[in-house]
């Protein structure tokens, strides 16, 4: 008996052993881990290292904390916080615009300047280390809603930034664990406390039971879903008062021509100009033109010109070009003092002859010189608003490879923003064909307006074709061409033993014909071709139209032109 009371207890203690084991093992397999991870592992950070979190988006861009003070890389404010930050690598100046006024500032200066007034702060506004560009987050928080908190251990600065949206967020209902992974045995990243407000990144992924978010501090993981209460909404609010831009818009629709005028006596055409046309309300000479990289211009203004057009009840918006051979425009744009030079030369000239607005047509601008431009712009409508005169832009349509004109902020600061829906197919062209077809006139109202309001949209057609001669010679093919006026074009159809077709596709009326070894292709643009343009704009209902140029219309045009632009 003894016996088998001594094997009942052996038995007896080895169970006890392997259950004891098997509870150590299922417990260590089932209980969630302890361990925790360093938010510098977390975050991948150096010991002199910040961490700039964007709403729920950890950046990898360069931040300072120095002084007790947040310094962010120029080009991250500029991209995600503020475009109009402008920084001028040449005269090392911080500029910031407001509608009414440019406020510079420069590096290692407390101090920033708006209209010869001096303000100061208490910390330097930017600072250049090397290459790059900081700027004080304060000072951004000037001009921009948002708001910010720095956390320590490790320095990170967590920016909110919009507001009067709709946000997801969700509250612990007991003390727990917010994960490195959607799992019980990651690392904890964060000890969260009952009530903790968290904002959701990820619903709840019903396979891991985890919902996916972020605290106030930043940090993201993952947290059980069973410790959480129910998700909510919020909408964030802020004081911030953004100032806004005015317009000085026409009450009527406009109905511009350009005038070319290359030099002084071409003005005295303007009566008999403005005599073959119905309806035009604004005249646009090419007076101006930048004559050198220092913001110089050259001006054919005429004072006899501007009273002749208002007596007609013709406003003039003087245009200015970037095409003289002895400049380079990007050389102008990208220096303030060489920028605001050719701003205030414009508008002394414009304040000189009484102009009502300024036309800016600069199309050699090139993709690196797109900020510079673009600030110029900003720089050039300040003055023409607080002097009362209409600013318009030209611009070629919308692609990808000249988006970096920027016609949204155009449409921002200036009043219109002009699309010349023409030069399709240009002198330079490798292959034949139309100015301007209804397809491309279309294309081109219809992607300016994903960009710009209607009541700035102006669209700009053509009064002129292009004849293309197609020479074959041996062994190599030759392509040229000649602008031509609604007249000429009629001329060589009168001409041509051929007829003129219908193009379905282009919407114009297309003539070939053969000289020798040349053929003659001409898409013409006549009165035909003209309405269905305007038919298509009508639709849109834009602020009106403009033509190239004065003189190659048939007189025709005109009461087209009034029907379907108004």
């Amino acid at each position: 008996m003894k016996k088998n009371t001594k094997v009942f207890v052996a038995v007896a203690a080895v169970l006890l052993v392997i259950g004891t084991i098997a509870g150590i093992v299922l417990y260590r397999k089932f209980s969630p881990s302890k361990e925790h991870m360093k938010l510098t592992e977390y975050y991948k950070m150096g010991k002199n290292d910040v961490r700039v979190i964007l709403e729920d988006e950890v950046l990898e861009v360069d931040a300072l904390y120095q002084d007790r003070q947040v310094y962010l890389d120029y080009e991250m404010v500029k991209e995600k916080l503020n475009s109009r930050f402008y920084w001028d690598k040449n005269e090392n100046l911080l500029l910031y615009s407001t509608p009414t006024a440019v406020i510079s500032a420069e590096p290692g200066s407390m101090e920033c300047y708006q209209n010869n007034s001096k303000s100061s702060k208490d910390y330097e506004i930017v600072r250049v280390d090397g290459e790059k560009v900081y700027v004080a987050l304060d000072y951004v928080k000037e001009h921009t809603a948002l708001e910010y908190k720095v956390y320590n251990e490790p320095t990170r600065i967590v920016i909110n930034n919009v507001f009067g949206e709709e946000t997801d967020y969700i509250k612990t209902d007991s003390d727990c664990a917010l994960r490195y992974q959607a799992d019980i045995k990651s690392d904890i990243l964060v000890d969260l406390k009952e009530n903790a407000k968290l904002r959701v990144i990820e619903k709840e992924n019903k396979d891991t039971g985890f919902y996916k978010v972020m605290d106030k501090s930043g940090v993201t993981g993952f947290v059980r879903s069973k410790d959480l209460n129910q998700a909510y909404q919020e909408v964030k609010k802020t004081d911030f008062k953004e100032e806004k831009y005015s317009h000085i818009l026409k009450d009527e629709k406009i109905n511009l021509i350009w005038h070319q005028v290359m030099n002084q006596t071409a003005n005295s055409g303007l009566l008999t100009v403005l005599s073959g046309t119905k309806g035009v309300n604004v005249i646009c000479p090419t007076w101006f033109a930048t004559s050198d990289n220092e913001g110089n211009i050259d001006s054919l203004a005429s004072d006899t010109y501007v009273v002749q057009a208002h007596r007609e009840g013709v406003e003039v918006w003087g245009l200015c070009n970037d095409f003289s051979p002895n400049m380079k425009i990007g050389k102008v744009l990208e220096k303030t003092s060489r920028r605001q030079k050719l701003a205030k030369n414009l508008v002394a000239e414009a304040i000189r002859y009484s102009l009502d607005g300024i036309n800016i047509d600069f199309e050699n601008v090139k993709k690196e010189s797109g900020e510079d431009f673009i600030q110029f712009i900003r720089e050039l409508g300040i003055m023409c608003r607080n002097n009362g005169i209409v600013l318009s832009i030209d611009n070629y349509p919308l692609r990808d490879y000249n988006e970096y004109y920027n016609r949204r902020e155009q449409a921002n600061v200036a009043d219109y923003v002009i699309t010349m829906a023409y030069d399709e197919y240009y002198a330079g062209s490798e292959e034949a064909g139309p100015v301007s077809s209804i397809s491309y006139v279309k294309d081109s109202t219809e992607k300016i307006l994903e960009q710009v309001p209607k009541k700035q949209a102006v669209i700009a057609l053509p009064f002129y074709s292009r004849l293309w001669k197609e020479k074959a010679g041996d062994g190599e093919d030759s392509l040229s061409s000649e602008a031509c006026s609604m007249a000429y074009a009629q001329e060589i159809l009168q001409n041509s033993s051929e007829k003129a077709v219908w193009d379905d596709k282009t919407e114009m009326n297309y003539l070939e014909y053969k000289e020798g070894k040349t053929v003659h292709k001409i898409w013409i643009e006549d009165i035909n071709s003209l309405k269905v343009k305007m038919e298509e704009v009508s639709k849109h209902k834009v602020a009106g139209v403009a033509f190239w140029k004065a003189g190659l219309e048939d007189s025709s045009v005109w009461d087209m032109v009034q029907k379907y632009n108004k």
